[in-house]
């Protein structure tokens, strides 16, 4: 995968640098400090994907549409300090397929990236979360045939997944195996016609359809 780092951070886009080139099947090809420049270099090399800092000189999502517009098959990647919903949500809008956070670790980064490299839209765990915790806010939920045809456990299941637990968490925390969580996510997934997390996440942002669970 051929990737182009715009950051205007010299230190950092080096240690991303130095963290991707050790990957085999990953190559940064080119570096830009703005955005203008990051398009320039996206346009003349032809990379798979452009990781992009939102506030960057000139501005990373004004960056982003361009991207897009021009090559519509390039995958954008924004990264960014803030898990403010507005700049996700603008993100996503502009095109990009995933929004990391620059305090993830290298071993994140790279699972967005591989996510990304997957045809999936990536949204780090704790960027999720707020999304979500927003979405259900004090308003009650649109009531809706798909969403009452889950369980109660595969709606809790799923609510986990969308706040970002892991399968493993999800099993710790509800005292079921491994293998019985994965059923219960697979089987929300199949009725709620969704593919992935990330897809869950836009669902309940759109819909506002699983429950928070009440405090203990």
């Amino acid at each position: 995968m051929r990737i182009v780092l715009a950051d205007d951070h010299g230190v950092l886009r080096a240690g991303l640098r130095a963290l991707l080139d050790d990957q085999p099947d990953l190559e940064v090809v080119g570096e830009a400090e703005t955005a203008e420049a990051a398009v320039r270099l996206t346009q003349e090399l032809q990379p798979d994907l452009a990781i992009v800092d939102v506030r960057m000189p000139g501005g990373g999502l004004a960056a982003t549409r361009q991207m897009k517009q021009e090559l519509p098959k390039l995958a954008v990647l924004i990264l960014s300090q803030y898990d403010d919903p507005a700049y996700v949500q603008q993100a996503l809008a502009a095109g990009a397929a995933g929004y990391a956070l620059k305090r993830a670790s290298g071993q994140e980064l790279l699972q967005g990236i591989r996510a990304i490299a997957r045809g999936e839209v990536y949204l780090h765990p704790a960027v999720a979360r707020v999304l979500v915790e927003q979405s259900w806010g004090p308003r009650q939920p649109a009531a809706s045939a798909t969403s009452q045809s889950l369980s109660e456990r595969e709606a809790q299941v799923l609510r986990m997944v969308a706040l970002g637990h892991t399968t493993q968490q999800i099993a710790e925390q509800l005292f079921l195996s491994v293998r019985t969580v994965e059923t219960y996510k697979l089987r929300g997934m199949e009725k709620l016609g969704l593919k992935g997390r990330a897809s869950l996440v836009r669902y309940v942002l759109e819909h506002g359809l699983l429950e928070a669970e009440p405090q203990r």
